[in-house]
């Protein structure tokens, strides 16, 4: 390409608050679908009233859920290194989608037309050349003077106009001028699509297929920006979501009493687990209290580990985090996965032996295979007993070929019932081996979640050996999420457990 985009050189807007507000401002509808799909709806039951009621008028709600909305795209795109617009694209046989292309073809039909008459009429091919400039202006940085005189000088209407009206107006080169400049500003993944607009000869199609290609390059250019203005971003976030948070609890007074409730069952959880630990032998109670108060970082770093074990459809999510709540979701149903897989590779090996464990290569197929299987894990139409019981044939079929390969004698029919016994009781939640796989992970969470961000992680618990990428991968989610939620909520968290503290 004759001349790239520095992707360096994006100028940050020197009001940081009015940066944010109109950064989150532009994909305000793409979000709200995304909240909608993605976001489930708990029944609120047994909400405990802090304060009075307080009606609100329908401009103020309005007010609160455009700035709910906002803080939830800047919180998207802050915690979701992922996160990417993406081309509309309408349900299909819909009335919209149908509407859409009626009307589009009844264009592309008038230009087509327009151009066939003889002498050729322009009117139609200017507007959309019209078009293509502002589109192709849009993409420019302030620093692309050149690109700029070119597009401008190149693309002049008046002078279009002129050479129309006098039988001198040349559309073809025009489309080659656009075609090559589109090839200058797009993204990589684009010259492709742009290449393959030389090989069309037709005017109509051409055109149809050059507006098709600039959407793209919209988007694409879109994501340029987001990513551009992520650590802007992240260094105000916090404050930004704060703000909007307490405007939404000056509105809805009683907008933390989900997460006092959180915090005061994790609270009392602590203090029953440390009762359990500090008690005697000889069953006397524990001779000091405070020692059985947890600290208020404890408390918060076990109120998290809950969500991990949250029931979606019969409790109401905490306020604080109800913009995470999916991906919270997300995460717990990686940790039932991973469970499940660390306790069907500890029964295996445990029963295997050494000889077979210690081969690496062995262990991480038969892990790729039990992940496969229980890759679906997550959706409610899936059967893990039926799962279960074909990773237990799977895996005795693996390890037959693998002993036979070791030297090692192979497993009895016996044996073999066995092991595929204890795997198929991996599919209890109260099965003792899937249990101590959950608690093991549970607490290398929270060790690391407590150990902060900065230090390395902590050892991966015994027989977790097999899953210790996996492991990691799903500590680093959670505890980056964690993290930001405390910085951004603290305060609250704070006030709230004072008044718990307190009382203990």
């Amino acid at each position: 390409m004759s001349e790239n985009l520095d992707k360096s050189n994006i100028n940050e807007s020197s009001d940081s608050e009015q940066g944010l507000e109109g950064a989150v401002e532009h994909s305000d509808e793409a979000l709200q679908k995304n909240i909608k799909s993605d976001s489930p709806s708990p029944q609120r039951v047994q909400r405990p009233h802090s304060s009075p009621l307080r009606f609100v008028t329908v401009e103020e709600l309005l007010e609160t859920t455009k700035g709910v909305t906002n803080m939830a795209l800047a919180h998207e795109i802050v915690v979701n290194g992922d996160f990417r617009i993406k081309p509309v694209e309408l349900p299909k046989d819909s009335l919209e989608k149908r509407v859409k292309e009626i009307v589009h073809k009844a264009f592309w039909d008038c230009l087509s037309v327009q151009l066939s008459e003889n002498p050729p009429t322009y009117d139609h091919a200017i507007k959309l050349v019209g078009e293509i400039k502002e589109t192709l202006l849009s993409f420019l940085l302030p620093g692309h003077t050149r690109l700029r005189n070119q597009i401008t000088e190149v693309l002049d209407l008046d002078l279009i106009k002129q050479e129309a009206e006098n039988g001198a107006l040349d559309i073809s080169r025009l489309a080659e001028f656009i075609i090559g400049m589109m090839g200058t500003l797009c993204a990589p993944a684009r010259d492709e699509e742009v290449k393959n607009l030389k090989d069309i000869k037709e005017i109509v199609p051409l055109f149809r297929a050059m507006f098709a290609v600039l959407d793209l390059m919209k988007v694409d250019m879109a994501n340029f920006a987001v990513t551009s203005i992520r650590p802007h971003l992240m260094q105000q976030s916090v404050e930004y979501e704060r703000k909007k948070f307490q405007e939404l609890l000056e509105k809805q007074p009683d907008s933390l009493d989900f997460v006092t409730q959180w915090l005061e069952e994790a609270s009392a959880d602590l203090m029953i687990q440390r009762y359990k630990h500090t008690l005697p032998a000889s069953g006397e109670a524990a001779s000091s209290k405070d020692a059985l108060v947890p600290s208020a970082v404890s408390i918060q770093n076990y109120a998290y580990l809950k969500l991990l074990k949250w029931d979606h459809l019969r409790r109401p999510f905490p306020e604080t985090v109800l913009m995470d709540q999916a991906r919270f979701q997300e995460l717990q149903g990686q940790l039932e996965l991973l469970t499940v897989l660390g306790a069907v590779l500890l029964v295996t090996f445990s029963m295997s032996g050494p000889g077979v464990s210690s081969r690496a290569d062995f262990v991480e197929r038969l892990k790729t295979i039990v992940k496969v299987l229980l890759t679906d894990m997550h959706l409610p139409t899936f059967l893990l007993d039926e799962a279960l019981t074909t990773i237990g044939e799977k895996v005795c079929l693996e390890l037959s070929g693998c002993l036979a390969l070791c030297g090692s004698p192979a497993f009895s029919i016996d044996k073999e019932t066995v092991l595929k016994g204890q795997i198929q009781a991996v599919g209890g939640p109260d099965d003792p081996v899937r249990r101590i796989t959950e608690s093991r992970i549970l607490t290398f969470l929270e060790t690391y979640l407590g150990s902060g961000h900065q230090k390395p992680l902590p050892t991966v618990p015994g027989g977790l050996g097999p899953v210790q990428k996996e492991l990691e991968e799903l500590a680093v989610k959670f505890v980056r999420l964690v993290n930001y939620n405390k910085m951004v909520f603290c305060p609250y968290y704070d006030a709230v457990l004072s008044k718990l503290l307190l009382r203990s």
